[in-house]
């Protein structure tokens, strides 16, 4: 589901993650604006591939046959 978003949607959304965090810590925005800001930054740390590795979930590198 997740691949559908482009990586450059997934820039945008992780710099409204930062601002939301910097207002969210200068007490401009409500707890949900944090809530969201978690939830998202979870989800980015999920999709490294450092994270995907330690779950056994990291893509293997494809097989290729040898020509006889």
């Amino acid at each position: 589901m997740m691949n559908a978003i482009s990586e450059s949607t997934k820039h945008v959304v992780d710099g409204v993650s930062f601002l939301t965090v910097l207002g969210t810590l200068a007490n401009v925005l409500p707890s949900v604006a944090a809530v969201f800001t978690i939830i998202w930054t979870g989800i980015r740390i999920y999709e490294t591939e450092t994270i995907q590795m330690a779950l056994g979930k990291a893509p293997q590198p494809p097989v290729q046959d040898e020509e006889k």
